[in-house]
């Protein structure tokens, strides 16, 4: 993840400038909203977030996505209270980036600073997150792989940029513009070498994978799949239907990797006749998750698609649940998970009772479970609702 590295700036503190812009027709509540998710996206990576910067327009400038004058005001900020690193809050052309970072360079060195302020857009910031919380060697590879796909268009962007200075930049273009094409050539063909032998490492893990999968059917083990948006409390659910310790904390990809839990259900207590499923844990969900980082983990979730069905988890207490849903079922639709689906809310305890009627009456045709992990609240029907959805055919 060498092209990633230089988001650490391990010899300073990591103060952060976030930046974006934002239709006229989008709302105020919305767009402080993403703005809130990109701001928990730095906290996550251990940033810490000094400024932001919000900019109504319908269209990005073509040279620098927020505009020459904006860029300007905000190096001057930036400069001010010394922050090192601007993130803009979507996804850049390579062009775009590299005049943004070309401007914070010669504002960096004009203020005598000793290293130079940098930018990196959304995507930057989420790959080094999946970085920093993969935790197995597959994780890494295909987080890597996931940046090498970032980071080809970049390196010919760059270098048709290195191209064009030297047309205008008098006597030493052609140096420069020959510097830029083999520099660019040499890293493409890098990246070339190194992404045939990830993918060649990934089929093994994918091999074993699938003995793992035939392993599991052939003990006629029904398996749940667990989806939600990020910070919906799937992790502290999955504690409490498998009393087994998951990872459970109040940031963004805080769990990352696919795991598989076994949990034990009564199916008709009377009889003490029970069953046991598998409970299939995997990535948080969250807006405007580019198909490039879904790729990456698509061996991983080639497991869900041979799940029973879904147990959608949701944040009741969201703001923004309709928003939340949407896009968990966007990602759904584009892996081609289309089994049944349960909609389980919860953190009902941090919502008022007319919140509570609100939510029942606005989704009644899902027929969802309303729960509260936290004062355990619901667990009971929820499992029961499982059962119910474990016995019907095919």
């Amino acid at each position: 993840m060498d092209n990633l590295n230089n988001l650490d700036h391990k010899k300073q503190e990591l103060k952060v400038f976030l930046a974006d812009i934002a239709p006229k027709t989008l709302s105020k509540e919305i767009l402080w909203d993403r703005m809130s998710e990109l701001e928990n996206l730095v906290n996550t990576f251990w940033g810490l977030v000094i400024l932001t910067k919000l900019q109504r327009k319908d269209q990005p400038d073509l040279q620098t996505y927020i505009g020459k004058w904006k860029l300007e005001e905000i190096t001057e900020e930036m400069i001010r209270v010394w922050a090192n690193l601007l993130i803009i809050g979507n996804v850049l052309k390579p062009s775009q980036l590299f005049k943004i970072n070309e401007k914070l360079r010669l504002a960096s060195e004009e203020a005598w600073l000793i290293e130079p302020i940098r930018a990196r857009d959304r995507i930057d910031l989420i790959l080094k997150i999946f970085d920093k919380h993969a935790d197995s060697v597959e994780a890494k590879l295909q987080i890597e792989l996931a940046a090498i796909k970032h980071m080809w268009p970049r390196i010919f962007g760059m270098g048709m940029e290195l191209s064009k200075q030297g047309w205008s930049s008098g006597g030493w273009w052609w140096a420069m513009r020959w510097l830029g094409e083999t520099n660019t050539e040499r890293m493409k063909r890098h990246l070339k070498d190194k992404q045939a032998k990830i993918k060649e490492k990934l089929k093994e893990f994918e091999k074993m994978r699938n003995l793992h999968r035939q392993s599991r059917l052939k003990k006629w083990l029904p398996i749940v799949w667990i989806v939600g948006y990020t910070n919906a409390g799937k992790s502290s659910l999955l504690n409490s239907l498998t009393k087994k310790w998951v990872l459970a904390e109040n940031k963004l990809f805080a769990t990352l990797w696919t795991h598989v839990w076994k949990m034990f259900l009564f199916t008709d207590p009377e009889k003490g006749i029970g069953q046991e499923i598998l409970l299939n844990d995997t990535i948080w969900f969250i807006r405007d998750l580019p198909p490039k980082l879904i790729d990456a983990f698509s061996s991983t979730l080639e497991d869900s698609i041979e799940s029973k069905f879904l147990l959608h988890i949701i944040d009741a207490s969201d703001p923004f649940v309709q928003e939340r849903i949407n896009v968990v079922n966007e990602i759904l639709d584009d892996i081609w998970a289309n089994q049944p689906r349960i909609m389980v809310l919860n953190k009902i305890d941090l919502i008022d009772d007319n919140k509570l009627k609100e939510l029942k009456e606005r989704y009644k045709k899902f027929d969802p479970i309303f729960i509260s992990v936290h004062q355990e609240i619901g667990i009971e029907k929820l499992k029961e609702k499982i059962i119910q959805q474990l016995k019907k055919p095919e």
